[in-house]
């Protein structure tokens, strides 16, 4: 089964190269290399003795979970025993998510790209940064990084777990063909303990062969988010182009997204007197230029956050309708100056996007109908009246403007989005407590100066 695994996934890597090059090659070329294993170790890494705690986080969203566990880790220590005292080391897949774990760890652990998953490269990999634990941020599981980690003797731990809707009927469909549960334990047998969001998650993961006594419902680490800094230079960019006008934020939308969101816009704002800015965040940078062309053709007028240092040097912009935040890291710490936003991925079929950025800052949000990826903070939300669902853009629209119009309406409604994310939190505390006993494991298996060592067994086995 493993060599079979292998060789499908060797396949499936060179046939999906040249369409991932052509069609998005600026976006995913410049991940290659990393996840090759060419660069050298960051000058993070240089000059550290001790083996890292390894945090694997797949994109921008994971990296913010991972940021928020880094920080109860290191604020643990003081405490107890809990985790290790060496290094982090934090990968990810994406280049959006690296740029952004780049720019929360900084100098606090090493940052790189998580292998492509076939052992010549998972074994340079281990070589090169010897970790001693492996905790993945919300379950991304890589057989090959698995299967290393499981014969060097690294404890596994899954944080912030879900089993979304999709990836369980798949899983579930699996399970049920001849050698489906071999397959399933590629992927689960190797992790010691799972802390997953909810009770529907362990049940799920239950049901797919994993043990009851290694799955514990922790919460959702997301909630203990720490509150993004201010951007002074922004806000006054923002000063300037809405003149005094609302703010309307539609952040990480989808394609075939934008087009409904500039009809709400339009429909929000065509009340005699009425007029707001759009601030519009694309979730993928790779189709910033295309998002813009859309913009400008629709005929509003429309700046590119971009260009807007240039912009202040010149005369002052003609009255823009539409800003586009074609810049990375800015979009969360946006959401506190918003009167009504949007979070987008639930117009299309695409599982929606975290809304709590925005709920922290209590600003009245609306919401398509696709939020399967967040099943049970939509249920949360919906329970609590902290949001509005809207099934298309005019649905948008109106509640965009109604919202416009009655700022104590959707004053409330915030109120209620910020009073759920405080009585959620909880997560982080729970989560530690998960990891004490594996993480204390592995300090004392490893000692200070070894962790992780050992020589490799064969890159390749049956």
């Amino acid at each position: 089964m493993w060599i079979l695994y292998q060789v499908l996934y060797g396949l499936a890597l060179a046939l999906a190269a040249p369409f991932l090059l052509l069609r998005r090659g600026a976006h995913y070329g410049q991940t290659i290399p990393g996840r090759l294993t060419f660069p050298s170790p960051t000058p993070a890494e240089a000059g550290k003795t001790r083996p890292p705690l390894w945090v694997h986080a797949v994109s921008v969203g994971e990296t913010g979970v991972a940021a928020t566990l880094v920080a109860g880790l290191e604020e643990a220590r003081e405490e107890a025993p809990l985790a290790p005292p060496g290094p982090f080391l934090v990968t990810t897949i994406t280049p959006t998510g690296q740029a952004r774990a780049r720019e929360l760890f900084a100098d606090r652990a090493a940052v790189a790209y998580l292998p492509f998953d076939l052992a010549p490269l998972v074994g340079r990999f281990f070589r090169r940064h010897r970790p001693r634990a492996l905790v993945l941020v919300e379950g991304d599981f890589w057989p090959a990084v698995l299967r290393r980690a499981s014969r060097r003797g690294l404890p596994v731990a899954v944080v912030n777990g879900r089993v979304g809707d999709r990836s369980f009927r798949r899983l579930s469909r699996l399970q049920g063909l001849p050698g489906g549960r071999s397959v399933l334990r590629l992927f689960f047998a190797a992790v010691d303990r799972f802390g997953v969001q909810s009770a529907e998650d362990r049940r799920r993961l239950t049901h797919l062969g994993v043990p009851e006594a290694d799955v514990v419902v922790t919460g959702n680490l997301k909630y203990e988010t720490p509150e993004p800094p201010a951007l002074p230079r922004l806000d006054a960019h923002l000063d300037r182009l809405a003149a005094g006008r609302p703010l309307l934020v539609a952040g990480s939308t989808m394609a075939r997204e934008e087009e409904q969101v500039l009809a709400a816009y339009r429909e929000a704002t065509s009340g005699e007197g009425a007029g707001a800015l759009l601030v519009m965040a694309p979730r993928h940078p790779e189709r910033w230029d295309e998002v813009a062309r859309l913009v400008a053709g629709s005929g509003l007028e429309t700046l590119r956050r971009s260009h807007l240092e240039e912009s202040a040097q010149g005369p002052a912009p003609a009255p823009c309708q539409v800003l586009l935040l074609d810049t990375l890291g800015e979009l969360a710490s946006l959401y506190r100056r918003a009167d009504a936003a949007f979070i987008g991925g639930t117009l299309v079929p695409t599982g929606g996007h975290n809304p709590l950025e925005a709920a922290r800052f209590g600003v009245a949000t609306a919401v398509g109908p696709s939020m399967e990826n967040f099943r049970d903070m939509a249920a949360q939300f919906d329970r609590a009246g902290a949001w509005a669902r809207a099934a298309d853009a005019g649905e948008l629209g109106r509640t965009w403007r109604r919202w416009l119009e009655s700022p104590e309406e959707a004053a409330e409604v915030g109120r209620r989005a910020r009073a759920l994310v405080d009585e959620n939190r909880g997560a982080l505390g729970r989560t530690l407590e998960m990891l004490r006993p594996l993480l204390a494991g592995a300090e004392a298996e490893t000692g200070d100066g070894g962790g992780g060592g050992g020589e490799d067994p064969e890159e390749v086995r049956g």
